[in-house]
């Protein structure tokens, strides 16, 4: 008889095992060309915004991810999650357009809610641009409602 249960055994096997269809997983970096490239068919990236730093960002520490799902060995579905230590942020939602209206966009919305949780989010909030009507409804359907709140920003480099 092994010292080594069957249960350890397998977790090497099961780790390395590709996620099936449809479940969202942490990217790596074989994931990020096919990430960016969906992003921008569904239109969400911007020339003041670098997908690529975004995504090292992200991956860089421990209090936000990219979460990934797959269709025909392909990245289907993402969305971006980051914890601040009070509130959870999704970024980056995304769903490719010939899949649009299978229930992948909320999975999407599911599992990173499920992640920024696990982390200690007591709120979830997310930023829409006031023009994506269709993405607000979306939201709208997943109990997500207007904060009466205006974001502000400003850039600041550093060197």
């Amino acid at each position: 008889m092994s010292a080594v249960s069957e249960g350890e055994q397998l977790a090497p096997v099961l780790a390395a095992a590709p996620a099936a269809d449809g479940e969202f997983v942490e990217i790596t970096d074989a994931d990020i060309e096919q990430v960016v490239e969906l992003w921008k068919t569904c239109g969400l990236t911007r020339p003041w915004n670098d997908p690529y730093v975004d995504i090292a960002d992200a991956l860089a520490g421990e209090g936000s991810t990219v979460l990934a799902a797959r269709a025909g060995g392909r990245v289907a579905a993402t969305a971006m999650a980051g914890h601040d230590g009070h509130r959870g942020w999704l970024y980056y939602v995304a769903v490719a357009p010939e899949l649009r209206g299978t229930g992948l966009g909320r999975s999407a919305v599911v599992a990173a809610e499920a992640w920024l949780v696990a982390r200690g989010a007591r709120k979830i909030q997310l930023m829409v641009r006031t023009a994506n009507t269709e993405v607000l409804d979306f939201y709208g359907r997943l109990g997500y409602t207007d904060q009466e709140c205006a974001v502000l920003g400003r850039w600041v480099e550093s060197d």
